[in-house]
């Protein structure tokens, strides 16, 4: 994209929607351009609202997170994968109220205080449909039962469709996607539904909250298959950082390619200020 119609688009920007996992930090280190950033978007008067795929941890446990490595967020200001499954189910699948769920004590926890019940891993709790997310804390029972429901022909749904989540430790963690793709290969089943990005609910309620056109929200992340592509989907700005899991090589093979790439966000605070000023 040329560079001056790249500066009209970012100078209509009045709202971000920044991935978390891979472009503000690393697994737990926040990442030196992040406050600046945030700083800078503030000083602009560009609202922005985090997004995460991650469904290991609620949102309650994000917030206490965020604010653990100095980032001060609300409640409104945080949107995951599991609220975007919560909200979908509520709306789109109202008969869907008993839930078995191959997740985090914490995701369930969240689905029950949503108030779906969340059946325990004995076959005689018969579910309505089976949900599976990040599950940190994965064993070879609730995997096995997942898989029993999955074959009975229970709805399957997945948070999200990540294959790992970003770690500045020296291991790989199996995302919600890899685990979905070993029940698909045990079932013979792939997810009937999988939400979280790239699926457009999850930047619906951010447009709608703050009376945006999509010309007028950018999303911010790391990664092709998820932020890109929903933002494709979206008619938004999709920016993609090169700090997490997408490289320069991948780009240049991508089908639907993003509007803008930059290298952190120190460099995209850089040009959405140049655009700014344009502007005005």
């Amino acid at each position: 994209m040329e560079s001056k119609n790249i500066a009209g688009k970012l100078a209509s920007i009045r709202h971000l929607a920044i991935d978390m996992d891979g472009t503000i930090y690393s697994g737990e280190t926040l990442f030196n351009s992040t406050k600046p950033f945030l700083e800078k978007m503030r000083e602009l008067g560009i609202g922005y609202t985090f997004l995460t795929n991650n469904s290991s941890k609620s949102a309650r446990d994000y917030l206490v997170y965020l604010k653990k490595i100095n980032l001060d967020v609300q409640a409104d200001g945080l949107f995951t994968s599991g609220l975007a499954t919560i909200e979908y189910l509520r709306v789109n699948h109202s008969d869907y109220r008993r839930l078995f769920i191959l997740g985090t004590e914490s995701l369930r926890a969240e689905f029950t205080e949503s108030g779906f019940t969340v059946v325990s891993k004995s076959p005689d709790e018969e579910p309505d449909a089976v949900v599976v997310g990040f599950d940190t804390g994965l064993s070879f029972d609730r995997l096995c039962m997942a898989g029993y429901w999955i074959s009975k022909g229970k709805p399957f749904i997945a948070t999200h469709p990540d294959r790992i989540c970003p770690t500045d430790q020296r291991t790989l963690l199996v995302d919600c996607a890899a685990l979905c793709a070993c029940l698909e290969n045990a079932t013979g089943r792939a997810p009937d539904l999988v939400l979280g990005k790239p699926h457009p609910c999850m930047l619906d309620g951010i447009l709608s909250r703050h009376n945006l056109e999509p010309h007028q929200l950018a999303m911010i992340g790391d990664r092709l298959y998820t932020d890109i592509a929903m933002a494709n989907k979206a008619g938004a700005l999709g920016v993609l950082v090169l700090t997490g899991e997408a490289t320069p090589e991948a780009v240049r093979h991508c089908p639907e390619p993003p509007d803008l790439v930059v290298a952190d966000l120190t460099e995209l605070g850089r040009q959405l200020v140049e655009a700014k000023q344009i502007k005005t």
